[in-house]
C-alpha cells in the first residue's frame, strides 16, 4: 500500500477514537449539567423545609453544584485537540495520552492525562531507553478533526507486521506553525529534557536555565499544570502564583495554564505583585538600578522615621493653669526615642503617647522644681492622657501612614537627601527625588517594590469604615476591571508554588517583595543570565537566596536547544553577544529556514516611512504576527507611525517588554537605541533579536551594533 494510502488509513482509525472521546465527553457534560440542576432543585425544595433540615440540604445543594462547577469548568476548557499522541507498547494494552483524563462509561480508559505517570514515556522514551514503548504516535488535530499523523518506531524488532509506521518530523511541524498573540501550550511537543524539568520533585527550589527559544516559560508553565495535576492536595488549596515581568508579557501566557485545565492559579506582572496599585510604566536603566538596589532599604527605613511634612513642631498644653510647651528639637527626641524601641510606627502610637506624656511630666517637674514645689506625675499623665486637645495633637503629631505617602515624600530633595546620607550620592539624590515628583505618569514597575517594603516597615494602618462593604483606606484600589482574582486575604504570603520568570531582570527590592508571598512556598525559578538587564547580579543573587529561605532542597536544570528561532536569525543574534557570554552558555538553534536575517541601513529621517515599509512586508511573508521592537521611549511615537496599518497581527513592543514573548517576524528599529538604553547593553539587543521563529528586519542608522565583519552585505531598502 502506497505511504499516502497508509496515512489516510492510520488517520482513519485514529479519527474513530477521537469521535469516541468526544462523545464521552458529551456525556460527561452532560451528567454534570444534570448534577447542577439537582442541586439547584435541591436548594429550593430546603426552603420548604422544617429550620432543623435545611442546614444540611443546603450543604449538600452546595456540595454537588459545587462539584458539577468544577467538573464543567475542566470539560470547557478551550482544548486544542484533545487527544495529542498515542503509546504502543511490547508487551500491555496502547494508550492514548492528551490534555485530560477520560473513561468511558464501563470505566476502560479512552485518554490517559499526559501528567499521569503512564504518559511519561510519551516524553521520556527514546531508542536508548525505549520504555516497552514500541510506536509513538503524534496525533494533530484541529478541534474534533484528526489532520495527521506522524511516528516515531523505538524498538524496531519488536514492530508487529500489521502495525503501520507513518511520518515524520512532528516537533518541526508544530515549530513552524504561525504564532498567535498569545502562547500555546507544548503538551504534544515536550522533548525529553524539558520533561525531565516538568516532573522533577516539587519541593525546594527548581532553577531552569537556557538561552531564547528553549522553551524556559512554557517548560515552566506546564510544570505548574504537573504539579498541580499530581500534588494537588499539597498544593491547589494555598495556591500557585505565577509572577512574569510585564502586563505584556502575563497576556501573551495568559491561556496557556486554561489550555490545561487549570484556572485556580494566579498570575500577575511585576507591576501588579502590590494589591491596590497596579504600573505598567518603566523607568530609565540608571533610575530601575537605584529603585532596585538593597541600599533602598535603609533609604525608605529613614525616609518613614523622619518628621511627616505637617506634623506640629511645638506642642503646647495647659495643665492646673500652666503652659506646657515641647519645642521641635524635645518632639524630635520623643520620636527617635519611639522609632529606636522599635515596631512598625502604625502599630507604635500607643507608645508615642506614653513617651510625650513623659516628656510634658518632666516639663512639668522641671517647672515645679524651680519654683520650689512639685508634681503628682502619676496624676499628671491620667489627666493629660485624657484630655481631648492632647489626643487631636497625637493624631496630627503620630499620623497613620501609608506607602503611596511616605514614598512621595522623597521628591522634596532635601527630605530624600537626609534619607539617603552616606547611602546616595548627590546625582542620584536630584535623579531619585525629580521621579517622584513627577507623579503625573503614575508609579513605575519599580516603585511597586518600594511601596511593598514601605508598607512591611510601617505595619497595617487601622481598619477604616466599610462603604458599600468593602474596607477602605488611603491607597489606590484596583480598577473594577482589572484582572479577576481570588478570593484572598490581601497582601496574601500563604502561596504553596511560586513560578518567576525572567528571574535574571529581578531587582534586590523585588526579590525581596516576591519572598514575602512565598515564605511556606515551593519554587520554580525561571532565567538566562546573558539575557540579564539588571547590572548587579551578585546583589540580586544575595537577595534571591533570602527569598528562598532555608530550603535546602536546589535543583538545577540547563535546557541547550533553541526551538524558536531559526539557526540564521540565532547566528546573528550569538555574534552580537558573543562577547558578553560564554559560548557553552548559548543554545543551539535546530531549525534552519533559508531566510537571513535583513540588515538594511537607512537615515534617521527616513525612519518613518522605513518601518512601515517593512512592516508591510513582513505581513505579507508571514502568517502569523509581526512584531516591530525599539527603544522603550519610542513606543508611542513608532505606534503612531503604524496606525494606518489595520491589521491585528502587527504588535509594537519596547525593548524590555519584549521578553519572553515571540513573533513569526521582527522589525528591529535602530540597535544602538536599544544598547545605550540599558545597563546592560548588547544582552538587551541579543534578547529583541531573538524574538522572531522566522525572518528578522533590522533598520539601523548606525553600524556600531554589527559584530566586525559577520554580516559585511546589507540591503538598501527600496524606495529610500
Amino acid at each position: 500500500m502506497s505511504e499516502p494510502r497508509v496515512r489516510r488509513a492510520e488517520i482513519a482509525i485514529e479519527q474513530s477514537h477521537v469521535d469516541r472521546v468526544y462523545n464521552r465527553l458529551g456525556e460527561l457534560r452532560s451528567q454534570a449539567e444534570e448534577m447542577r440542576t439537582k442541586g439547584y432543585e435541591i436548594g429550593h425544595g430546603a426552603q420548604r423545609e422544617a429550620v432543623f433540615e435545611q442546614a444540611s440540604m443546603l450543604f449538600e445543594r452546595d456540595m454537588m453544584v459545587f462539584h458539577a462547577n468544577q467538573t464543567l469548568q475542566t470539560l470547557d476548557a478551550e482544548y486544542e485537540g484533545l487527544v495529542f499522541g498515542r503509546l504502543d507498547h511490547a508487551t500491555t494494552e496502547p494508550i492514548y495520552v492528551g490534555r485530560l483524563g477520560i473513561r468511558d462509561a464501563d470505566f476502560d480508559n479512552l485518554v490517559t492525562d499526559w501528567r499521569a505517570p503512564a504518559a511519561a514515556a510519551f516524553y521520556q522514551a527514546t531508542a536508548e531507553e525505549p520504555m516497552d514503548v514500541v510506536r509513538r504516535r503524534v496525533i494533530r488535530c484541529s478541534g474534533r478533526n484528526v489532520l495527521d499523523v506522524d511516528d516515531d518506531v523505538l524498538m524496531p524488532e519488536a514492530v508487529p507486521e500489521d502495525m503501520a509506521v507513518v511520518g515524520e518530523g512532528a516537533l518541526m511541524a508544530a515549530l513552524g506553525r504561525a504564532r498567535g498573540s498569545t502562547m500555546r501550550d507544548i503538551v504534544a511537543t515536550i522533548q525529553r529534557e524539558q520533561d525531565e524539568v516538568i516532573r522533577a520533585p516539587w519541593r525546594g527550589v527548581t532553577e531552569i536555565t537556557g538561552g531564547p527559544g528553549t522553551g524556559k516559560t512554557a517548560v515552566a508553565l506546564h510544570r505548574a499544570a504537573y504539579l498541580l495535576y499530581r500534588y494537588r492536595r499539597q498544593l491547589g488549596g494555598a495556591g500557585v502564583f505565577v509572577v512574569g515581568p510585564s502586563a505584556v508579557f502575563t497576556n501573551y501566557i495568559s491561556r496557556v495554564l486554561p489550555a490545561m485545565g487549570e484556572t485556580n492559579v494566579e498570575l500577575r506582572a511585576l507591576g501588579q505583585v502590590l494589591d491596590g496599585i497596579e504600573a505598567v510604566r518603566q523607568d530609565s536603566a540608571r533610575l530601575a538600578a537605584i529603585k532596585g538596589s538593597l541600599r533602598m532599604r535603609k533609604v525608605l527605613l529613614r525616609a518613614m522615621r523622619d518628621t511627616p511634612p505637617d506634623a506640629p513642631t511645638e506642642m503646647r498644653i495647659v495643665y492646673r493653669g500652666e503652659v506646657l510647651k515641647l519645642q521641635a528639637k524635645e518632639l524630635e527626641r520623643v520620636r527617635r526615642k519611639v522609632h529606636t524601641q522599635g515596631g512598625p510606627p502604625n502599630r507604635s502610637r500607643v507608645r508615642a503617647a506614653e513617651l510625650l506624656l513623659d516628656a510634658l511630666a518632666n516639663k512639668a517637674e522641671e517647672h515645679a522644681r524651680a519654683e520650689g514645689g512639685s508634681v503628682d506625675r502619676g496624676e499628671l499623665i491620667t489627666r493629660l492622657g485624657e484630655r481631648i486637645d492632647f489626643h487631636r495633637f497625637l493624631v496630627v503629631w503620630w499620623p497613620v501612614l501609608y506607602p503611596a505617602q511616605v514614598l512621595g515624600w522623597l521628591a522634596d530633595e532635601r527630605r530624600l537627601a537626609r534619607a539617603g546620607k552616606q547611602v546616595l550620592d548627590r546625582e542620584e539624590v536630584a535623579v531619585l527625588a525629580a521621579s517622584m515628583a513627577d507623579r503625573a505618569k503614575g508609579w513605575s514597575i519599580a516603585d511597586i517594590a518600594l511601596l511593598d517594603e514601605l508598607r512591611v516597615l510601617m505595619g497595617p494602618p487601622p481598619k477604616r469604615r466599610k462603604r458599600g462593604g468593602l474596607e477602605l483606606d488611603a491607597e489606590q484600589t484596583r480598577d473594577s476591571d482589572g484582572p479577576a482574582r481570588p478570593q484572598r486575604p490581601e497582601h496574601y504570603d500563604e502561596y504553596s508554588h511560586i513560578v518567576v520568570d525572567e528571574a535574571q531582570d529581578l531587582s534586590p527590592m523585588q526579590w525581596r517583595m516576591i519572598g514575602r508571598r512565598g515564605r511556606y512556598a515551593s519554587w520554580t525559578v525561571v532565567g538566562d543570565p546573558v539575557q540579564s538587564s539588571w547590572p548587579d547580579p551578585a546583589e540580586a543573587a544575595q537577595a534571591r537566596d533570602t527569598a528562598f529561605g532555608g530550603r535546602t532542597a536546589r535543583r538545577r536544570f540547563t535546557l541547550r536547544t533553541n526551538y524558536r528561532n531559526s539557526a540564521e536569525i540565532f547566528e546573528l543574534a550569538a555574534k552580537v553577544v558573543g562577547g558578553h557570554a560564554e559560548e557553552d552558555a548559548l543554545p543551539h538553534a535546530v531549525r534552519a529556514t533559508g531566510h537571513t536575517p535583513q540588515l538594511r541601513r537607512i537615515e534617521p529621517a527616513s525612519a518613518e516611512g522605513a518601518v512601515q515599509a517593512t512592516a508591510k512586508e513582513m505581513l505579507d511573508a508571514v502568517a502569523g504576527t509581526v512584531g516591530v521592537i525599539c527603544a522603550m521611549d519610542r513606543v508611542t511615537e513608532v505606534e503612531r507611525w503604524l496606525s494606518g496599518q489595520a491589521d491585528e497581527r502587527l504588535k509594537v513592543v519596547g525593548s524590555l517588554d519584549s521578553k519572553g514573548l515571540e513573533y513569526d517576524a521582527v522589525v528591529l528599529l535602530e540597535p544602538t537605541e536599544l544598547i545605550a538604553e540599558s545597563l546592560t547593553g548588547r544582552r538587551v539587543l541579543y534578547v529583541a533579536l531573538t524574538r522572531a521563529t522566522q525572518q528578522l528586519a533590522v533598520l539601523h542608522s548606525d553600524e556600531s551594533w554589527l559584530p566586525e565583519g559577520s554580516f559585511a552585505a546589507q540591503e538598501a531598502l527600496p524606495g529610500m
